[in-house]
């Protein structure tokens, strides 16, 4: 079976791929070793697809953001909405930034998207997993053996291997001449240590702010949002965000700390001030009730005994305050890539051109999506990211001026 383009892989990036190479007058075939297609689709945005968000910027991704750049300014969010609306998937804008489809439905996106790929005239194969890729580009299914010109690899990384991206990718990117910089979960919950307290409040939910530091207290990241507090730990938008960044700090140094403030953006020295001026005018004022709507109860209740502020012993005010503004969260561990909802790491974007994907090492092969070294925030950035990188690898593979 001959091909002018054979793309490994037929999620996000893979199916962009595979509709652009198409519509440019390829042959193409796209391969996908799960027995149904698109499922990190439908699993995303709690099977709502967040598509990508009003603004993206470089700067919501890790990895190399001039390269990033490039990519992003070829598929921009306006294109992105234009070209789904053709499709007839019309998007809405929700309060936090992000892009759904009006019909709250994944399927609706994936739907859209193979029906374009079929359409162009491009073959979806499901149960056809790439066990190997020869020179000359002869790949090796379970199945069937093909051939062709040019290849995109657009397998993913690791995160949730169950639907497939399982890193099968990177043993093929190697064979084929690239490195694989060191790969590890993003976007994931953090596990917290049995005896923590925090675990006593699972359920509630919080704006926040959290910083990676150092072990001397230099600040490596800082975010903040949405904190959702669980039976094992961390998770919503901010504790997936910071996870990454965790991570890689620990891999660096152990001793590196997640610190978490109840009160974002005031420092332990304002937060004293607030008190004491509560204390000044009411002096039955507690903690409670000067931070009440700023703070959950479960926390405040947690942190402080129901005594006025005013007949607080200083220690015993400080260590509050410390405990809602600073307070160091002992992480056992992440959840691992089963939970993760992409890949941090993967092939250097210095070994691709980046005004086609092609790689700088095996001529004819163009590489897309969550394989390259680039993870995004929660929010629909990495879509953003496949649809750009798919895009651009497919127009490319097919001869397309981009």
């Amino acid at each position: 079976m001959t091909y002018d383009v054979v793309i490994a892989g037929a999620g996000a990036a893979g199916l962009m791929a595979a509709i652009f190479a198409a519509r440019g007058g390829a042959k193409v075939a796209a391969l996908d070793g799960a027995p149904r297609l698109g499922a990190k689709i439908l699993i995303a945005g709690g099977g709502r697809c967040n598509v990508t968000h009003d603004i993206v910027r470089p700067e919501d991704f890790n990895g190399s953001r001039n390269a990033i750049a490039k990519v992003l300014r070829t598929f921009t969010v306006e294109e992105t909405i234009h070209f789904f609306g053709d499709l007839g998937v019309v998007l809405k804008r929700e309060e936090t930034g992000k892009l759904f489809p009006v019909t709250d439905r994944a399927r609706t996106v994936l739907d859209a998207l193979t029906n374009a790929a079929r359409e162009a005239g491009a073959e979806l194969f499901t149960n056809a997993r790439v066990e190997s890729v020869r020179a000359g580009f002869v790949v090796e299914t379970p199945s069937r053996t093909l051939s062709a010109a040019r290849l995109i690899l657009a397998t993913g990384g690791r995160s949730v291997p169950k639907t497939g991206s399982d890193g099968h990718g990177y043993e093929l990117v190697r064979s084929l001449g690239h490195t694989v910089s060191e790969t590890f979960p993003a976007l994931v919950p953090l596990v917290i240590r049995e005896e923590h307290w925090l675990k006593e409040l699972s359920g509630t939910a919080a704006e926040a702010e959290m910083m990676v530091t150092t072990a001397t207290g230099r600040v490596i990241a800082r975010d903040r949002g949405s904190l959702l507090l669980t039976h094992f730990g961390l998770s919503g938008p901010l504790a997936l965000d910071l996870s990454r960044h965790w991570i890689a700090a620990r891999r660096d140094d152990p001793q590196s700390k997640l610190l978490l403030n109840f009160l974002p953006g005031v420092r332990f020295e304002q937060c004293e001030e607030m008190l004491l001026d509560a204390a000044d005018l009411n002096p039955r004022a507690t903690i409670a009730s000067a931070l009440r709507g700023q703070v959950p109860e479960r926390v405040l209740a947690r942190v402080s005994e129901s005594i006025p502020i005013a007949k607080m012993t200083r220690e015993a005010r400080r260590e509050a305050i410390r405990m809602l503004t600073s307070l160091e969260v002992p992480v056992s561990r992440d959840r691992g890539f089963d939970y993760a909802e992409v890949t941090a790491g993967g092939v250097p974007l210095t070994e691709i051109d980046l005004a086609s994907m092609e790689s700088r090492k095996c001529p004819g092969l163009y590489l897309c999506g969550e394989i390259l070294d680039v993870d995004g925030k929660i929010g629909g950035y990495n879509f953003q990211w496949a649809w750009a990188s798919g895009r651009l690898a497919g127009m490319a593979a097919a001869g397309v001026n981009c």
